[in-house]
């Protein structure tokens, strides 16, 4: 099997970290190089120790981005920074990108030179995606609440969504923070960006292009809280429905049919099913006229990185799941 060459910037960050363990042993790839400003120099383990003895790799400041030498970059930076890299680095026109970041996410967004950026949500634009060579990987709520919201668009039954969500200290970033830090988090929760969250927009859209009679904006109304643990999602979102809960159910085991990594479930489900994985976990709840989709993820992994090696197996015609049957940490 020829190997797809990768290069990953930002590599010493959260999102770096876990692109490198997942890459490392992945059967059909190979890291040609892993940048970062801040480590330059320094053995990829030093940094991010659960490596220690698996990988000989350095952490480098040299990309020779003009050279075909890699088949897809990585861009792990800080939001606005991946517009601004490209600007300065701009990769060969062979090679392919994903973006973690937020620039190119949205439709205004979305074209930079040459490039166009699909939407790297695989549940929404698998086939677009298997045709792309340039993906805007989606934001950690962002997947979690579209995926709890999507088979509604596509049947039509999208209305008013009101929607919690709490996720880990490590969906911050590594950048140190007053509220990141560990005597602020532990034994504590807060309500952030009510209802301004940054991943709105990239949410209704994807709703908007499956549902079009749905406005691009106040469909979800969402309250984001920071928790106290260190990875992982859990969202709960709310609307009025007719149906009853077998037809519900039904409509989303319908959807996720050929996507393997969204499951639909009858039981509750919790974070620990799913840290460690690139899996999502739906449960529906219905009372009365109210429905209540519960979702579980992994910020770092379907979040981000693992989310962004699915896309990377789509670019390139493997099997979806390859490098991604991961076993949650159960307890």
């Amino acid at each position: 099997m020829k190997k797809i060459r990768v290069g990953i910037v930002g590599a010493a960050g959260y999102t770096g970290g876990e692109l490198i363990r997942l890459l490392i042993f992945h059967p059909a790839a190979e890291i040609v190089f892993a940048h970062s400003r801040s480590q330059a120099g320094k053995p990829v383990a030093s940094v991010h120790t659960d490596l220690t003895g698996e990988t000989p790799l350095q952490f480098t400041r040299d990309l020779a981005l003009h050279k075909k030498d890699i088949d897809v970059l990585f861009l792990c930076l800080g939001h606005g920074e991946s517009l601004a890299f490209l600007q300065q680095h701009q990769p060969h026109d062979e090679v392919a990108i994903i973006d973690l970041a937020h620039d190119f996410r949205l439709k205004e967004n979305a074209s930079f030179q040459h490039r166009k950026f699909i939407y790297g949500l695989p549940e929404l634009n698998r086939d677009e995606i298997r045709k792309s060579k340039n993906v805007a990987n989606p934001g950690c709520f962002a997947t979690a609440i579209q995926l709890s919201l999507l088979p509604l668009a596509k049947a039509g039954k999208l209305s008013q969504v009101y929607t919690t969500a709490i996720t880990g200290s490590t969906g911050a970033g590594q950048t140190l923070s007053e509220t990141s830090h560990f005597s602020w988090r532990y034994g504590n929760i807060q309500a952030y960006k009510t209802l301004t969250h940054q991943h709105l927009g990239e949410i209704h859209q994807s709703l908007h292009q499956l549902q079009p009679g749905l406005p691009l904006q106040n469909v979800v109304h969402f309250i984001p809280w920071r928790g106290n643990f260190t990875r992982g999602i859990f969202a709960g979102s709310q609307l009025k429905t007719e149906e009853n809960a077998e037809q519900l159910y039904e409509l989303y085991r319908s959807y996720y049919a050929s996507h393997p990594f969204t499951l639909v479930c009858h039981e509750p489900v919790s974070l620990k099913q799913v840290i460690n994985t690139n899996k999502c976990l739906i449960q529906l709840e219905k009372k009365d006229d109210q429905l209540v989709i519960h979702a579980a993820i992994d910020n770092l992994l379907k979040g981000a990185s693992g989310q962004a090696v699915q896309n990377m197996n789509l670019m390139f015609g493997l099997e979806e799941t390859t490098g991604l049957k991961l076993k949650p940490v159960g307890f």
